[in-house]
């Protein structure tokens, strides 16, 4: 039994979490990355740094607004009455936000791993003798 009114949500609820879950969640990935990327330079640095500020942006900002209904769903532009430009406006920075955040996050990532350097072994490659022979394995 409840002892809300049926259209607000309980403070306990998935629908009222979600927003604040959101807001954490961006916060924490901002803060972590400028952790990892404090005392570097270089592209990587700035990638992970743009990527998670981008990311911040659409999960801490533009999510619980959409959310929260105060930002109108591209979804719903002609049933409900408002501007459909500033919906889809809003819809395109939300767009923006979070593929371009997920790209430079992954980016970084890369560049921070290594996988784009093509740096040659001081190492000689040889070829493996096939004359050699092996002796049984116990």
């Amino acid at each position: 039994m409840t002892f809300a009114p049926p259209h607000v949500p309980l403070l306990a609820s998935v629908e009222a979490f979600r927003p604040v879950f959101m807001i954490v969640m961006g916060a924490f990935l901002l803060l972590t990355v400028w952790r990892m990327t404090r005392g570097t330079s270089g592209w990587a640095a700035r990638c992970l740094m743009g990527g998670a500020l981008l990311l911040a942006l659409g999960y801490s900002v533009l999510l619980p607004l959409y959310q929260a209904g105060v930002l109108l769903p591209i979804s719903l532009v002609g049933r409900i009455p408002g501007d459909p430009s500033v919906a889809l406006g809003w819809h395109i920075v939300k767009v923006v936000s979070m593929n371009g955040g997920w790209l430079l996050f992954g980016l970084g990532l890369a560049l921070h791993a290594g996988i784009f350097e093509t740096e040659k072994s001081p190492a000689p490659v040889e070829a493996p003798n096939p004359s050699v022979i092996h002796g049984p394995v116990a």
